[in-house]
């Protein structure tokens, strides 16, 4: 067991890399007119994360993780991105029991060196959809897949649907309630936790990517959610992170529901007894995932926002939303969609994953040349990943591309501002006993600073369609 605490550079651009980004233990502060704790960091520094997912599902075996390269996070640096939520499985780390792959260790750190060099700080995700492998999918060992000969009937056409299969749900059940899988999972992340502890790239540990369970008869969807989250996922998120303590005392902790509060239903998780614990929700609607076009009379964004933030505000933990983005971002109101979800996720989180850093189309968030897809470049902002002090209000205006930021500094640390693109390329003002130097702004402890990034060159304004 190493125990050594982790310190992890944070660089926002390859301009801006000086700052450090390594949470303490229990850190927070309180979500600006929300309620909800923000991340921090050791110097108590407010912490704002803006990325994208990573991942290689294709490739297995000798090939594993091969189509993620140093160019992804290049990329994400460039653009101002300082966060990666990187997927890994389960079945290609152990593919027999009790054997891990070496192999694969070295490919995850050869990543995480990556996003080292540039900055960008990772969250180790072990990921399943619809199970595992059994099920012609990804994430959960075929020698863990247990389905007491219930039936499987796969639907290409409709993958998640799989999700509510028998077999897949039984093995759902198993996972939960067998104890030799449960220490078998948490033997998985024991391991994972021992090797990349100290690994100044990775933030956290993303325990079970949309955990799922077994319905029974008569019971609706949101009743089913919330005993499965209450009864089985709360007990196993607490045995994961009790694995990972075991060997990391530092380390985040991320934490998900089902994926069934995409419907706007409250989740129906219990405490999780860590001091480190970030709530990380999905943020996907079913119809725009089925191709219908985003409709803002719906509310949708509105009940999911009141449902996704209860937990957090009770249990007083920090919002990173995990995963979140439609497939078809070229319908009429998909504009709008992009500008009203970043706003309503920065009202409550302290960060977000879009899905999926690629190069080409369907979820990637960029073509094969390495240009934003339609909409896609709204991600794109200037934002402060670490605020030094108490802030007191954020705001971006997409119209202008102006970004507002005001704080009492508490002279623990540097302001760190994110800048897409070339830093020269933005006009960076700081008014209050501040200074700006090099994308990071120094202020005397006790003053109030305000703080407005623009566009050094600015472009008509932005025409916002509210249709």
């Amino acid at each position: 067991m190493r125990t050594g605490r982790k310190t992890a550079a944070v660089v926002c651009t390859a301009a801006l890399a000086a700052g450090v980004l390594a949470p303490a233990a229990g850190a927070r502060e309180r979500h600006p007119g929300g309620g909800i704790p923000r991340l921090t960091d050791d110097r108590g520094r407010v912490l704002t994360l803006r990325g994208w997912n990573v991942e290689d599902k294709a490739n297995r075996g000798d090939k594993a993780l091969s189509a993620i390269t140093e160019q992804h996070f290049r990329d994400l640096d460039a653009r101002g991105f300082n966060f990666a939520r990187l997927l890994v499985f389960w079945d290609d780390l152990e593919p027999r029991r009790g054997q891990y792959s070496a192999a694969y260790l070295r490919r995850i750190e050869r990543i995480l060196d990556w996003a080292g060099k540039y900055g960008v700080q990772v969250l180790i995700d072990a990921h399943q959809d619809v199970f595992g492998p059994a099920f012609g999918h990804r994430g959960i060992p075929e020698w863990a897949t247990r389905t007491d000969g219930l039936p499987f009937t796969p639907r290409p056409g409709d993958w998640f649907s799989e999700y509510f299969e028998p077999a897949v749900q039984r093995a759902f059940t198993h996972l939960y309630e067998d104890p030799d899988l449960q220490r078998a999972q948490a033997a998985m992340w024991r391991v994972l936790a021992d090797r990349f502890e100290d690994h100044p790239a990775v933030l956290g540990y993303d325990l079970i990517n949309e955990p799922m369970g077994e319905l029974r008869e008569g019971e609706d969807l949101p009743a089913a959610a919330r005993r499965i989250e209450r009864d089985q996922i709360t007990p196993m998120h607490n045995r994961l992170a009790d694995a990972v303590r075991s060997v990391d005392r530092d380390t985040w902790v991320f934490v998900e529901p089902t994926p069934i509060v995409g419907e706007g239903v409250e989740t129906g998780l219990g405490k999780i007894e860590d001091p480190k614990v970030v709530y990380a929700p999905h943020f996907y609607n079913t119809a725009m995932e089925a191709g219908a076009d985003y409709d803002p009379a719906a509310g949708w964004i509105e009940s999911y926002e009141a449902a996704v933030t209860a937990y957090p505000k009770e249990h007083r933990v920090p919002v990173i939303v995990g995963e979140w983005g439609p497939l078809n971002t070229s319908l009429p109101n998909m504009g709008r969609f992009y500008r009203e979800a970043l706003a309503s996720m920065n009202r409550y989180g302290s960060g977000w994953a879009g899905y999926v850093w690629c190069y080409g189309g369907g979820y990637c968030a960029v073509d094969e040349a390495g240009k934003f897809r339609t909409h896609k470049e709204q991600t794109a902002a200037p934002y402060a990943p670490a605020v030094a002090g108490r802030v007191r209000g954020e705001s971006y205006d997409p119209a202008t591309r102006t970004y507002r930021l005001s704080y009492v500094a508490s002279g623990r640390g540097v302001t760190e501002l994110s800048l897409p693109s070339r830093p020269r390329d933005w006009r960076v003002e700081a008014t209050g006993a501040a200074w700006v130097r090099g994308g990071r702004v120094h202020a005397r402890p006790g003053a109030g600073i305000s703080v407005t990034v623009a566009p050094a060159d600015p472009r008509p304004p932005l025409r916002v369609n509210h249709g």
